[in-house]
């Protein structure tokens, strides 16, 4: 078993960057797909961007060109970063853990992922 932990969230102005952090620890950190996801107030949690050992990152619409999700394996982190941040994403952003090297074939359910961190809130005002 794994267990996640969030960090880096916060208020910010349109405009502005957040780098998020996803600690993990318990077990081999590179035996996991990582998931970033997030969730509005009144909305259904959806997918933000994903990444494997060995496959590709792959992002929502919603984050192409502007979030950037990577991994350190060595220090058992995924970080998100977020750049040119709008109103529109603000929520709190949950990171999520299943295991196996390659990119799951339902990467963008959140079912797919067993691990779950407590989630970090993100606001950015207009």
């Amino acid at each position: 078993q794994v267990q996640l932990a969030e960090s880096g969230g916060g208020l910010v102005q349109a405009g502005g960057s957040l780098r998020l952090s996803c600690v993990a620890s318990g077990r081999t950190f590179s035996a996991y797909a990582m998931a970033w996801f997030r969730q509005a107030p009144g909305k259904e949690r959806e997918f933000v961007a994903s990444i494997s050992t060995i496959g590709p990152v792959v992002y929502a619409d919603s984050a192409k060109g502007r979030f950037t999700l990577s991994r350190d394996n060595a220090k058992n982190t995924a970080y998100l970063q977020m750049n040119s941040l709008k109103p529109e994403d603000t929520a709190v952003y949950y990171c999520a853990a299943t295991e196996g090297v390659a990119t799951p074939r339902r990467y963008n359910v959140a079912a797919t992922y067993p691990y779950w961190g407590q989630g970090t809130q993100v606001t950015v005002s207009s």
